[in-house]
């Protein structure tokens, strides 16, 4: 079944230095963009992640120090990914916990202003995980009937994800054909940040989602405790959640 889309959709993967998003880095991006039309483009870059790679990610994805020390660092490819990815929704594999924070992170550190609010995210593992609870080569076995070759590199499994999300609107009679609905139901929770660091509310509020004040709302906690808000931004949180946190409390002093 082909997807019935509003807009372009970016099936993207990411392989990296670690599970960080924080402190890890970028070291392989690939791009899979399906236009309106049906028709598929597809980018991988290399990346020089500017930090040394741990040999342990290194044995999953096989991509070494010496393959990247000659490649563009994300900085120097940032604009025109986000070129790319200009008007599109986004898709990936277990993404909305980590390669689309972590891919919004990179663009914070190159300073390129991507907005990620005005897309949808469909996450094909959560839709997996909802319906069969396996990996990405399970579910690719599973749906698609085919072993995949090359797990764990980035093109094999972007191109993979994009055939087992066909191949799933195809086994359930009930997942729509329709963006929004993937998004919603790709989604395990309303976050406010990638992170999940800052999620909404039955109201639509903003409430933190971890340490003492889980559950409260941010604008009641930068009200009632100030300091809150300068140890997020002087501790190893993500970028993007310090920017949301930001935005909330610049929102509030209007």
């Amino acid at each position: 079944m082909n997807l019935a889309l509003k807009n372009p959709i970016v099936f993207f993967d990411l392989e990296t230095t670690g599970i960080n998003v924080v402190n890890d880095r970028i070291v392989e991006i690939s791009i899979l963009k399906i236009d309106l039309n049906g028709n598929e483009t597809s980018y991988t870059y290399r990346v020089n992640p500017t930090i040394p790679i741990p040999e342990e990610a290194s044995k999953i994805h096989g991509i070494y120090d010496e393959d990247v020390k000659n490649e563009p660092k994300f900085s120097e490819i940032a604009k025109n990914i986000a070129k790319i990815l200009e008007g599109c929704d986004l898709a990936g594999y277990n993404s909305n916990k980590f390669d689309i924070p972590l891919l919004a992170e990179e663009f914070l550190r190159a300073e390129v202003d991507f907005d990620m609010k005005k897309r949808k995210f469909v996450d094909v593992q959560v839709i997996f995980h909802k319906k069969e609870q396996r990996t990405l080569t399970a579910a690719y076995k599973f749906y698609c009937k085919k072993e995949l070759i090359g797990a764990h590199g980035a093109e094999a499994d972007v191109k993979a994800t994009y055939e087992v999300l066909k191949a799933q609107l195809d086994t359930y009679d009930d997942l729509e054909n329709n963006i929004e609905y993937l998004n919603k139901f790709s989604s395990h929770s309303k976050n406010a940040d990638f992170a999940g660091r800052i999620i909404f509310n039955e109201e639509g509020k903003e409430v933190f989602n971890f340490g003492k004040y889980k559950g409260k709302t941010v604008e009641e906690v930068l009200q009632k405790d100030q300091g809150y808000y300068s140890w997020i931004l002087n501790s190893e949180f993500p970028l993007y959640t310090k920017k949301v946190l930001t935005a909330i409390k610049l929102r509030n002093m209007g």
